[in-house]
């Protein structure tokens, strides 16, 4: 089957669940009208499923290569990119000054889904772009603006990220690679950075890379490191891609997912670029781009959980299997029931804390309030980590509906699986934004959390009489957290990290929760509501559990030694 992009979810969600409508209140995204919204969500819903869902399975088995140094994506993948350029898609959020539509960060967030639903592997190019325009359009000079943005947020060109280098993954502060001042403003950069998601190109006229590197005066560890932008192609007197920088990318790594996405080594030998930001400054300007990705990352995690969720759907609504009531499929069995039923609960539940963290951006942008920066910073975490674990959970359930039809790769099934499984690990690994949840992101003593555990329970209050086993159950769940929060920020930092990814998870059930019960009293008596009854009584109970290991704290685990730990 195609996919088919959940338009009616959308729509649901930003009108009755994520406060989407205060957007429209606003003088920034005034033009964001009911209208405007529905069309530019029903445009995307139609490129996604007629133009990009083509092109997956062809890039799976006909992954990109480089040959002779020369990058080749796989069939049809030009073509599709074109049409999300020509067509705009790259630019919905980016500043209208420099040829953006300027519309709110939260549409973005329900296209890029869409796209990540459709193909991940092509999503992933323009995804970058999107980061690398809101950071340069936030640190970069005058003239590195008016060059790059128009080119970038037309598609003409495309931008990556290049962080990783071998000894330096998490450790960004160990990075080697160098920048040396060549006295006219520019720098020459040499290093070497693995893992560029499309660090080539075959479809674009130029790849723009943000280099983070060290100058010869720079201090030790992130303190020291410089943002830098390096072009393929030297832009000429007139803007267009000239001569050849020293940049290439030299191999592509073999992926156990999106493989029509070129993962590149990438070597710079004295390759000439220009400063984003303040020397030494380039962290702050790099997570400009990071955080943008992470968002989007916790949206491809939903995406792929959609189409799973879709293709196991399909299936179950056809195979037959024992004996059965109903239609007669294996939909009717119980388990199959539970499985189908678990990943459309979770996916709602996910959708809504990632496009709820969107309208937070977007509002902090429109009002410039604190208490909307703080409440998007502390999603930011929640959203990236837990919408891609449910992600790869769901691609999993989605596999198990299939059977054994889904080990077969023909089936499809298994490419969701594969696909979905690097959101856990790129732009931070999960754990880390655990851990950035418990640390950073409590330096405020838990306001911003307490903040919105006092929204989940006022609303469980005004719930109690029409939903009042479902309310309570939430109104419980919200103390629970609340005091589990109390606890943890009163604990040294070790023992916060212990139970970090525990406590991240606790907080998702609970918001998973607010949202389900939101959606419930929005759709007395119907599907929304029953939805929510499954996951307020069968899902969000393991918040229990998962509030006793925050509470364990690191003693236990550091009483293992490491000699433990390899014991049989």
């Amino acid at each position: 089957m195609s996919y088919i992009a959940p338009l009616a979810e959308f729509r649901f969600l930003l009108e009755h669940v994520t406060g989407f409508g205060r957007l429209r209140a606003t003088e920034l995204f005034a033009e964001a009208t009911e209208d405007v919204t529905e069309a530019v969500l029903a445009e995307a819903a139609r490129l996604a499923g007629e133009v990009l869902a083509p092109v997956n399975r062809a890039g799976d088995v006909q992954p990109a290569v480089l040959e002779n140094g020369v990058l080749r994506s796989p069939p049809g993948y030009a073509e599709a990119y074109r049409a999300i350029a020509d067509g705009g898609w790259i630019s919905v959020a980016a500043p209208v000054e420099h040829g953006g539509m300027g519309l709110p960060v939260s549409l973005q967030m329900a296209i890029n889904e869409m796209m990540s639903s459709a193909c991940l592997a092509l999503q992933l190019n323009p995804l970058l772009s999107q980061g690398q325009i809101e950071a340069l359009a936030t640190h970069a000079g005058a003239e590195i603006k008016a060059l790059y943005l128009p080119r970038l947020i037309s598609g003409e060109w495309s931008g990556t990220m290049d962080l990783t280098e071998s000894g330096a993954g998490s450790d960004v502060g160990a990075l080697k690679t160098r920048a040396a001042r060549n006295g006219d403003g520019s720098y020459a950069i040499t290093g070497q950075k693995i893992f560029i998601t499309w660090g080539e190109c075959d479809f674009t006229g130029n790849v723009c890379h943000l280099v983070l590197a060290r100058l010869p005066d720079g201090a030790p560890g992130t303190k020291g490191i410089s943002l830098f932008l390096v072009p393929r192609n030297l832009p000429d007197g007139n803007g267009d891609p000239g001569a050849a920088n020293r940049v290439r990318a030299v191999s592509i790594e073999h992926k156990l997912g999106i493989h029509g996405s070129p993962s590149c080594v990438m070597e710079f030998e004295g390759a000439t670029g220009w400063l984003v930001g303040e020397e030494h400054g380039g962290m702050a300007a790099m997570f400009t781009m990071m955080n943008n990705a992470r968002l989007s990352v916790a949206m491809q995690g939903i995406g792929l959980a959609e189409a799973a969720a879709q293709k196991a759907l399909a299936y179950a609504m056809e195979r037959r299997q024992g004996r059965a009531g109903g239609t007669g499929t294996i939909v009717e069995h119980a388990d199959v029931r539970r499985m189908l039923a678990t990943m459309r609960a979770e996916i709602f539940a996910a959708r809504a804390i990632a496009l709820s963290n969107a309208v937070a951006i977007d509002m902090s942008r429109a009002t410039g309030e604190a208490d909307w920066a703080a409440r998007a910073a502390l999603l930011t975490p929640i959203s990236k980590a837990h919408c891609t674990d449910i992600g790869h959970e769901l691609a999993h359930l989605g596999v198990q509906v299939h059977g054994g039809a889904g080990y077969i790769e023909e089936t499809g099934a298994a490419q969701f699986a594969r696909d979905v499984r690097v959101t856990q690990i790129y732009e931070g690994t999960n754990g880390i934004q655990a851990m950035d949840l418990v640390a950073r992101k409590m330096a405020d003593d838990g306001a911003a959390a307490f903040a919105i555990l006092d929204e989940v329970q006022a609303l469980a209050v005004a719930a109690r009489a029409t939903l009042p086993d479902l309310a309570e159950a939430v109104f419980d769940a919200a103390e629970t957290l609340r005091e589990a929060t109390e606890w943890l920020i009163a604990q040294e930092m070790q023992d916060r990290f212990a139970g970090c990814t525990a406590y991240l998870r606790a907080f998702a059930r609970v918001l998973g929760a607010q949202y389900h019960l939101m959606a419930a009293r929005a759709d007395p008596g119907g599907a929304r509501a029953r939805l929510a009854g499954c996951f307020i009584r069968r899902i969000l109970p393991e918040h229990l559990a998962l509030v006793r290991q925050v509470r364990e704290g690191a003693g236990g685990l550091y009483a293992l030694s490491v000699e433990d730990l390899g014991a049989v």
